[in-house]
Parts: structure tokens; sequence; C-alpha cells
């Protein structure tokens, strides 16, 4: 490939995002190519202050949160995704402005301007949206993770998720049945990301 690849991992909270991109980096590598997993929010300064709202997401109002989300992903952008897309890489992140749209956009703001104001970001070659019952997810959450629900887990507010999730018709997408086994959704994501290499060769 003569300029890399963005591939974006998008979906409720519990679809197995954070399973699959091993999976899939390691089927690329295994093809020769150089792999970047990255994820949002980062681990910088913003994904910081974004990840104590996780616990009390009313101490940010909707704007301010979603600010927070552009600043974490314009500085993601400019440090590893652009960068690595420059060399050559195939980068997949576990999270992108999709999920910005979608859960922001679940608190009562315009998704169609939340994707404006992400307009600097580059545009996803491949956006693999998991999708799944919001009940399941948080059963998965819950019993399979063993964790407590955090404040962008409750399940109503992954219902208004989904459905927003539902409504984005972007050529790039392509949906993937979650609730299938592990190996049924990886041997559909790697066809998905086969077709769309053979597609850039």
């Amino acid at each position: 490939m003569k300029s890399g690849l963005l591939i974006a991992f998008e979906g409720i909270d519990g679809t197995g995002k954070s399973t699959q991109i091993p999976l899939l980096a390691d089927y690329l590598r295994a093809k020769g190519y150089e792999v970047v997993e990255t994820r949002e929010p980062t681990d910088g300064p913003y994904g910081r202050k974004i990840r104590h709202l996780y616990v009390n997401r009313q101490s940010s109002s909707p704007k301010e949160e979603l600010e927070l989300f552009v600043q974490d992903r314009r500085q993601h952008v400019e440090e590893v995704i652009a960068p690595a897309l420059a060399e050559g890489k195939i980068v997949l992140t576990d999270r992108y402005y999709f999920s910005t749209a979608a859960y922001q956009g679940a608190t009562g703001m315009d998704p169609k301007a939340i994707f404006a104001a992400n307009d600097f970001a580059p545009r996803p070659d491949l956006v693999l949206l998991l999708v799944m019952d919001p009940e399941e997810s948080v059963r998965r959450i819950e019993q399979l993770r063993g964790e407590q629900l955090n404040d962008f887990e409750q399940v109503e507010q992954l219902r208004k998720v989904a459905e927003l999730f539902a409504t984005f018709s972007d050529d790039c997408i392509l949906r993937v049945n979650a609730a299938a086994s592990i190996d049924r959704v990886q041997a559909e994501i790697q066809r998905g990301v086969q077709q769309l290499i053979e597609k850039k060769r």
C-alpha cells in the first residue's frame, strides 16, 4: 500500500472492541503490515480529564464534555494518527469521532454539529461498527468483566447511543453483529479489512 489505513472500531460499551482489536492486529502483522493500536480517550491530558467524567459526568456540561473530546482527538491525530498514516502504517483506533457523535449526541447535542466540529480529523478508511443489544452489552460489562457500570454505561444512555449509531450512514461503515462468537466476529472483521486492503492496493 502506498499510504496508511485508518480503521476505527465503534459501538456501544461492552461490544468487544478491546477483544477484537488485538486479534485483528495480530492477523495483519502476520501478513507483514505495520500496525499501530491506539484508543480514545487517549492517555494525554484531555483524555485523563475525560476519564474523570466516568465517575462524575455531572461535573461537566455537555458542551464542555464535547470540547474535551475534540481537544483530545486533535492531539491524538497530530501525535499518533497522522504520523503513522504518513509512514504507511495501519492504524486501529478503539473509538473515534463516530463515538463522540453518538455519545454526546445522546445528551441532546446535534450529531451533525459534532461531526462538523471534528472535520480536522482524517476520515477513516473503514469503520467497524460492532452492533449489540444494549441489555446484552450491560450484562457483559457486569458479569463477564465483573465491573460496575460507569456514568457512560447506563442502559438508558446506551439505548440512546445505539439508536444514534443506527442512523449513521457513511459508506465507510461496516456493521458487524457483535453478539456472535469472538471467532465469528473476528472472521467478519478480517473479511472487511481484507476487502479494504485489496481495494487500496
